[in-house]
């Protein structure tokens, strides 16, 4: 190593003890008021300075499900100062002493006023678990095809995150060994794993970038699911429009601006408010090496209105246009990869083995392209299972498609959730034409062998 690179790396670590001594002179301290707002619960959080600092904060209260419905940022001159005006998914004040003793303590842990953005409650993968990370081109049906893969190579899905946007993919999936319910850690059975899901990933892709896929055992650095899942679709360019999408506007309006006279740069963001909207923001944010150091939300009446004064972790504001059009175009992205108007499938039912690729299959034989998901399964052994889903061509689903589906599957074990359309005339056969979309109409799962070509 050079003299100058041992120079920098010293130089970090007398960073990262001043910084240690500084935390630890002044722990982090929070206040939860529930008397001097009216309609939401009032939390207040002072910690010494850090980078990522506020997205760890943001990140606690929206695994709670708490619904951010105001905040104000400040962390100018080493210290971090906010204040967040929270309800549940109701609206209502938080009441339940255990998660107002749940948030106190977390916020002011030593953890939490690190640099260490690890992950959080509800989110964590069990330590029996092995988990897969895949990003590619999005098409109708590819969840089905992997998790067809998956059940026919004896694995598992115990949980699971699937995100869409702008015609790429990604994925996290914890899966465990079917006759062992444990983590795989056999090498070859690894190998074929990744071999087999590969081939499902390449298909018949002509596109913009190769796909990528990691298989880990989990540990105590395992990532928070949602954040990896950002910084997955960050990695794949989610952000550049592909040429048929350049002429249709955001529902997002992202505007930068320069602030010479105090040397920051100005984020605006108006978009349609709704949960983990002030997560996903910061989480661009952090990801392109941006701190927040005043901030404004507001919502209201739908809508989310955001200001944010930023710079660089070097110090300097943004530099030149083709920087602010990049943030622009990354925030606007961040934001519409959970953005979802349309029709939501609840799936509730007991877990068993192959579950999810019998329900994407009947999801795929149905003419629905899965444009989102949530897979779980609960301690108690219930699945379940969310899915944000539209026709082949992107519109709503036709209410005797879904009336279909639930003769397949159940009616009771289907909630659904947003509008429906209602057409007179059953979907044509034309709306299944996706991949394998007639072959396996009408079979079950024990005949999905095809896959084995993959092989």
């Amino acid at each position: 190593m050079s003299s100058e690179c041992l120079e920098s790396e010293n130089l970090r670590e007398m960073d990262d003890e001043y910084s240690k001594l500084i935390r630890r002179m002044n722990p982090p301290r929070v206040a939860i008021d529930n008397d001097s707002c009216g309609h939401a619960t009032v939390i207040e959080v002072y910690s010494a300075n850090s980078h990522g600092i506020l997205l760890q904060v943001v990140q606690v209260l929206t695994d709670l499900s708490l619904i951010i419905t105001k905040a104000y940022i400040s962390s100018d001159g080493g210290w971090f100062m906010d204040v967040f005006n929270v309800t549940d998914k109701d609206g209502n004040k938080i009441r339940d002493e255990e998660i107002l003793n749940y948030i106190q303590k977390t916020l002011e842990t030593e953890a939490c006023s690190s640099n260490s953005l690890k992950g959080s409650v509800g989110v964590m993968p069990s330590k029996e678990d092995t988990t897969i990370e895949l990003t590619g081109s999005d098409r109708p049906g590819l969840l089905s095809e992997v998790s067809a893969v998956l059940a026919d190579l004896r694995c598992n899905v115990v949980n699971a995150e699937i995100w869409t946007h702008n015609a790429r993919a990604a994925a996290v999936i914890h899966i465990t060994d079917q006759a062992t319910g444990c983590s795989i850690e056999d090498a070859k059975r690894l190998s074929m794993i990744k071999k087999r899901l590969g081939n499902v990933l390449t298909g018949n892709n002509s596109s913009f970038r190769a796909p990528k896929m990691t298989i880990s055992s989990p540990g105590p650095a395992a990532m928070h699911r949602e954040r990896r899942l950002h910084q997955m679709m960050f990695a794949a360019r989610d952000f550049e429009r592909l040429e048929y999408a350049k002429d249709i506007s955001s529902r997002t309006h992202v505007t930068v601006l320069d602030c010479r006279d105090r040397d920051y740069t100005v984020v605006t963001i108006r978009s349609r408010d709704r949960p983990k909207l002030l997560f996903d923001t910061v989480c661009a944010l952090t990801d392109m090496q941006y701190v927040v150091f005043h901030g404004t939300v507001i919502t209201g009446r739908m809508e989310a209105y955001q200001e944010h004064y930023i710079r660089h972790v070097d110090g300097l504001p943004l530099s030149s246009e083709a920087e602010r059009q990049r943030v622009t175009e990354c925030l606007e992205a961040a934001i519409e990869r959970r953005a979802w108007e349309g029709l939501v499938l609840e799936l509730s039912t007991e877990d068993r083995f192959g579950l999810l690729s019998d329900m994407t299959r009947v999801f795929r034989e149905n003419g629905l392209c899965i444009k989102r998901a949530e897979i779980t399964t609960t301690k108690c052994g219930k699945a379940k299972d969310t899915f944000f889903v539209s026709d082949v061509s992107g519109n709503s689903v036709d209410s005797k498609t879904i009336d279909m589906i639930r003769q397949q599957i159940g009616q009771t074990i289907l909630r659904v959730k947003g509008n429906l359309s209602f057409s007179p005339k059953l979907p044509q056969e034309g709306a299944r034409s996706f991949l394998f979309g007639n072959l396996f109409k009408g079979r079950t799962f024990q005949t999905f062998k095809l896959i084995k070509s993959y092989s």
